[in-house]
């Protein structure tokens, strides 16, 4: 089964951070969807998310849902290469990591700019869209 990222659709930081995951995910693990789209909306909701959730990227893994750092520690922990090596990062308390991440959350739009719609996968990506 195939893990499920959400992210932020609109967020130039998050648009990049899934290009740099699907230019690696050569074993095919991950599908991606926007935060603002009726799938990803719908996936929260079966985890009693608010679906209007936008904080923080979202890992869907089975039956588990992570956020914030867990989720990108956990995504690093699958790429190919050096990446993995982060995921030693999960000793540090989740206080720390995810103030660091809500840090650079709430200054993402500002730093890196924002989007006025959801992109569009490409006819390449199409099969790892949600």
């Amino acid at each position: 089964m195939k893990s499920v990222i959400l992210f932020d659709g609109v967020c130039n930081l998050c648009n990049a951070s899934i290009d740099f995951i699907l230019k690696r995910d050569k074993k095919n693990q991950f599908l991606v969807g926007a935060l603002q789209e009726d799938a990803g909306k719908n996936l929260l909701s079966k985890f009693k998310v608010n679906p209007e959730y936008l904080d923080s990227l979202v890992l869907i893994e089975g039956d588990q849902i992570y956020f914030r750092s867990t989720a990108a520690l956990k995504i690093a922990k699958k790429l190919p290469g050096l990446w993995p090596l982060f995921h030693g990062f999960m000793f540090l308390p989740s206080g720390i990591r995810d103030g660091i991440y809500n840090w650079i959350g709430r200054n993402r739009y500002r730093w890196f700019g924002k989007k006025n719609t959801c992109r569009l996968p490409t006819p390449e990506e199409k099969a790892k869209f949600i």
